[in-house]
């Protein structure tokens, strides 16, 4: 999926290039089916609503299953208009998932690599310019413990306090293992304060009040226990994991913590120059 360009050339809003009242349209029947099936498999419950702001914003959630996104689908509100930053890839055109997106417009893809940063940077400021809310999986790629997390890209704090619209970090629970009737919960913080131009030293410290606020917003996360086969096998149906393996994963994560080390990110940060 290729962004719209403006007369400019630069990027517009995300989605092929049809009439406003179409794009709606399928914006809500992908909103509506979502939040029917998902509903239908497991129960969401959402906490903090209250701290969801009425304009544009960026939201930071933690990352454990390639469902995340539909959970967040279901469960946020429609108004403001909701967009996900990601997936890396080259092709929109690949893959059923992919094709999903790219019709419904509600994703912002970029390029592997950094040579696609300026024009993501420009799609994010042309949603949050239009009153939408970008979502972004703040880790990269997917962990694999519910009250813990990878380190954060300074992407999302970076995107925050260039458009200077309200960080919010949202915790989502329960999607490790997916399962006929599990719940999960969706939980939203109050706003990180992302105040001050978008400098190193800035957009360090505004991370670090991310993911210092999700980490304690994940605190209290039950273990979710492995579901049988089919359970299973949705689970792992399109996760990523760099390592290979959700096994792979976890050792590393805990060779991690018993060096008494965080894992690296893998996540590229749009505030990166290089």
């Amino acid at each position: 999926m290729s962004a719209e360009r403006t007369r400019g050339g630069r990027p517009g809003l995300p989605g092929p290039p049809i009439h406003p009242v179409r794009r709606t349209i399928r914006y809500w029947f992908v909103r509506l089916t979502m939040a029917l099936l998902v509903r239908a498999w497991v129960r969401v419950r959402l906490e903090g609503r209250e701290h969801l702001p009425p304009g544009p914003a960026v939201y930071c959630f933690n990352h454990l299953s390639w469902a995340d996104p539909f959970v967040l689908m279901s469960i946020l509100p429609f108004r403001p208009r909701l967009y996900f930053f990601g997936p890396k890839e080259e092709d929109m055109t690949a893959g059923g998932r992919n094709r999903l997106m790219a019709w419904a417009g509600t994703a912002l893809p970029y390029k592997p690599g950094k040579n696609d940063l300026l024009d993501a940077t420009r799609r994010v400021s042309a949603v949050l310019a239009a009153g939408g809310v970008v979502a972004i999986a703040g880790e990269g790629r997917i962990g694999v413990r519910e009250t813990d997390m990878q380190p954060l890209s300074e992407g999302p704090a970076f995107f925050a306090l260039r458009s200077h619209v309200p960080l919010v970090p949202i915790a989502v629970n329960g999607t490790s293992w997916l399962a006929f009737g599990r719940r999960i919960r969706v939980r939203v913080g109050e706003p990180v304060p992302a105040d001050g131009r978008p400098d190193r030293a800035t957009l360090a410290a505004t991370t670090e009040a991310l993911r210092s606020t999700l980490l304690g917003m994940l605190a209290d996360a039950p273990t979710v226990p492995e579901p049988g086969r089919a359970g299973r096998w949705l689970t792992e149906l399109f996760n990523d994991w760099p390592e290979g393996s959700r096994e792979a994963a976890a050792a590393a994560a805990s060779a991690a913590v018993a060096a008494g080390a965080a894992p690296a990110s893998t996540a590229a940060s749009p505030a990166d120059p290089t």
